[in-house]
C-alpha cells in the first residue's frame, strides 16, 4: 500500500531557509521507497512566492497556509494538524533547527505517533521505516526502527541535496481555522546571538582549521591563506574550546553544518562530530600529515604533509 509524505519548509525574515529544498530531496527519496506522493507545505510569510519556490522536480502538490508573516509554535501545531488530518501522510518531514524542534514534538503528541529528530538518513523495508541519527553527541552513529502508519521526522540540514528543476505541481491554498484562544505567544521581533561579523553557512569557500596547527599564534597561517583565497575561516571545536576563534565559527555536530562549494581542512582528523557538519561541501580537500586520518576517507583531495609547508606553499600560489 502506498504511503504519502508531507514536507513541511521553513522560512525565517522572509526568506525560505535552503533546506527547505533539502527536505524534498529526502521526501522525494522516501516517496519513491513507499509509492506515495510527496506533498510539500509553507505556513505564514509570503506563502505564493515560497509555494512557487517549492514547486520543484518530484513535487505532486503544494499547499499554503497564508496566515501571519513569521514562525508562531501555536499557529504551526495547528496547521500542521490540519494538514496531516486532511491529507492523511505516513510521514512528516521537518527541518532539525530551532523552530523543528519547537513545534514538531507537539504535532506528535497530539496525533501520538513516533517522533525522531536529527536524521541523516531514511530507509523503507515493507512497513517499517529505518532513521539514521547519531547518538552520544555525534560520537557514534545508529538506527531507529520505527514499526507502524505514521511517524514525524526532522531532517538535518545538508544531508541531502536541495531539490532542483521547476515542478509541475498546482500550488493551492489550504485554509485552516486556527483557533486564536489557543495562539498564546507573539514573535514581536529578532535579535542575533553570538552570531559576530561572519556567517560560514554562506561561504563559497571555507578554510577550516584543527588541532594540527598546535599554537594560536600559527592562526595567521590560515588568515593569509584565507585572505588569498576570498575564503572564509571556520574551525574544528578544539579551537572554539581553547578560544582562539569564536563559536560562530565552528563546524560539526555542536556547531553549525556548511555546504561550501570548497571545504579546506586544515589539522582536522576527521571526528565524526566535525564531519557531520561539512560532509555536504560540493569539493574537500584535506591537508594532514597523518595518512590515517579519517578526514581523508570523504576527502576529494588529500595532502599528505606538514600544513607548515603546506599552506605558505598554497598562499603565495594563490596570492600570485
Amino acid at each position: 500500500m502506498s504511503a504519502d509524505v508531507l514536507a513541511v519548509a521553513e522560512h525565517r525574515r522572509g526568506d525560505l531557509r535552503d533546506v527547505s529544498l533539502e527536505l524534498l530531496t529526502a521526501g522525494r527519496e522516501l516517496a519513491d521507497e513507499t509509492g506515495g506522493d510527496l506533498h510539500a507545505a509553507v505556513i505564514s510569510g509570503d506563502v505564493e512566492a515560497f509555494g512557487d519556490r517549492l514547486n520543484r522536480e518530484g513535487v505532486d502538490a503544494v499547499h499554503t497556509v497564508a496566515h501571519g508573516e513569521e514562525f508562531n509554535h501555536d499557529v504551526y501545531a495547528q496547521a500542521v494538524t490540519t494538514l496531516i488530518d486532511e491529507f492523511d501522510p505516513a510521514y512528516v518531514l521537518a527541518p532539525n533547527s530551532v523552530n523543528g524542534f519547537d513545534y514538531v514534538p507537539a504535532v506528535a503528541d497530539r496525533l501520538s505517533i513516533p517522533l525522531v529528530t536529527d536524521v541523516t538518513d531514511l530507509a523503507v523495508d515493507g512497513s517499517e521505516l529505518t532513521a539514521t541519527r547519531e547518538f552520544h553527541g555525534g560520537k557514534t552513529e545508529g538506527t531507529v526502527e520505527i514499526a507502524g502508519d505514521r511517524a514525524a521526522l526532522t531532517i538535518r540540514a545538508g544531508g541531502w541535496p536541495a531539490a532542483s528543476g521547476n515542478g509541475d505541481a498546482t500550488v493551492e491554498p489550504f485554509e485552516v481555522e486556527i483557533d486564536e484562544s489557543a495562539v498564546r505567544s507573539t514573535v514581536t521581533g529578532f535579535e542575533e546571538v553570538g552570531g559576530g561579523d561572519v556567517d560560514i553557512t554562506d561561504a563559497d569557500v571555507l578554510v577550516s582549521i584543527g588541532r594540527g596547527i598546535r599554537e594560536e599564534d600559527n592562526l595567521d597561517l590560515i588568515f593569509d591563506l584565507a585572505d588569498a583565497m576570498d575564503a572564509t575561516v571556520s574551525a574544528s571545536q578544539p579551537i572554539i574550546d581553547n578560544g582562539w576563534l569564536p563559536a560562530d565559527h565552528q563546524v560539526g555536530q555542536s556547531g553549525k553544518v556548511v555546504t561550501p562549494e570548497v571545504y579546506i581542512a586544515i589539522g582536522i582528523s576527521g571526528a565524526v562530530q566535525h564531519v557531520a557538519g561539512m560532509k555536504g561541501a560540493e569539493t574537500i580537500v584535506a591537508i594532514n600529515d597523518d595518512p590515517s586520518a579519517p578526514i581523508f576517507d570523504i576527502a576529494d583531495y588529500g595532502i599528505v604533509d606538514d600544513l607548515f609547508e603546506v599552506v605558505p606553499a598554497l598562499t603565495e600560489e594563490f596570492a600570485g
